[in-house]
């Protein structure tokens, strides 16, 4: 893909003149491929704006006929399906929450078979790439076009100073269990703050994203919705001059091939030494059970784990990479002593 998709609209439709004048100033940026804009807007908690229904699609149908740039809406009951097909809409997307539910995406996939619309699914709130990927195949199983996953972020207990925790790792896997679905990052609701969009963008596209849904307002302060992550079209346009090319199908450099090779033989030599590490776990187990031991041992593991990082510091390593790394060895090591 030569250039990258961009999406780019409101969080929400709040009138008819709001609409009117971001899909005049994003029809001025060459790059853009449709407008986004939420017309059904459920907040976590009551009592907030929650969109405006059927007007706000009239002037969705009204404006990509005037401006020749298609809009998009999130759907999630099937009544919302049929509104849109009404109003010439032909793409929606699945929200997190949406995409987490089995029941509500079979649902919803029966109500748009045979309508002609495309979908687009973003990821479910926590970090499990079946429960996505099991959305878009219920999805694709009725016949239905899913055009894109969209990465947005998972809700964790730690988002690292982000909204949402991008954990990039969980897009990567996608793209390698269906590497023919394009693949858009939604950087408006990792970041949560405008300042921080662009690079979160920029950290996307340089791991080979097709493309960006971002959140723009011609007014961000005074958005009903979202204020502190929506863009002006201005910044947004500077960001997409900023965008690297999508890289996922460009040749590798051929100078890499001697580095990749010696990734290799590090990983194969990583994974012998943890198998040769719980083959010690394995007999530590049985010397714990002869002595009466529990097999965690907290002021043991609290001392390894402060001395491990402490050279992790000296090493240059991330701390809390390193330690994420080894709470995970250790927990292996623990289920491996209890099995032996």
């Amino acid at each position: 893909m030569e250039h990258p998709l961009i999406i780019a609209g409101p969080c929400s439709a709040e009138s008819r003149e709001q609409l009117r004048h971001i899909a005049s100033q994003l029809s001025d940026i060459p790059d853009i491929t449709m407008i986004r804009a939420g017309v059904w807007k459920p907040r976590t908690r009551p009592g907030g704006f929650e969109g405006l229904g059927e007007p706000a699609l009239g002037w969705m149908q009204e404006l990509q006929a005037e401006y020749g740039i298609p809009f998009c809406c999130e759907v999630a009951r099937p009544e919302h399906i049929e509104l849109c097909v009404q109003h010439n809409i032909s793409n929606v997307w699945l929200g997190a929450r949406t995409t987490a539910n089995p029941f509500m995406v079979e649902e919803l996939s029966e109500a748009l078979r045979e309508s002609g619309i495309q979908v687009m699914v973003k990821n479910p709130m926590n970090p499990d790439v079946r429960l996505w990927l099991g959305a878009i195949e219920r999805l694709q199983q009725c016949g239905i076009t899913v055009s894109a996953a969209i990465h947005r972020g998972f809700s964790m207990y730690d988002n690292r100073g982000y909204r949402n925790d991008p954990l990039w790792e969980v897009p990567m896997e996608m793209r390698r269990l269906a590497p023919e679905l394009p693949l858009l990052c939604d950087p408006s609701h990792i970041a949560g703050r405008a300042d921080l969009v662009p690079s979160v963008a920029q950290a996307a596209m340089q791991l080979g994203f097709d493309g960006l849904m971002v959140e723009v307002h011609p007014h961000p302060t005074c958005a009903l919705t979202d204020a502190q992550q929506q863009l002006t079209p201005s910044t947004l346009a500077e960001l997409i001059s900023s965008l690297p090319k999508p890289t996922a199908n460009q040749p590798a450099a051929p100078d890499l091939s001697a580095l990749r090779s010696r990734i290799d033989e590090l990983d194969h030599e990583m994974l012998r030494l943890l198998a040769e590490r719980m083959d010690v776990s394995r007999r530590m187990s049985a010397l714990k059970r002869d002595a009466g031991m529990s097999v965690y041992q907290p002021k043991r593991w609290e001392a390894v784990l402060a001395d491990r990082l402490q050279q992790a510091e000296g090493l240059s390593l991330d701390q809390a990479f390193v330690k994420e790394i080894l709470e995970k060895i250790h927990g292996e090591s623990v289920r491996v002593q209890m099995e032996s």
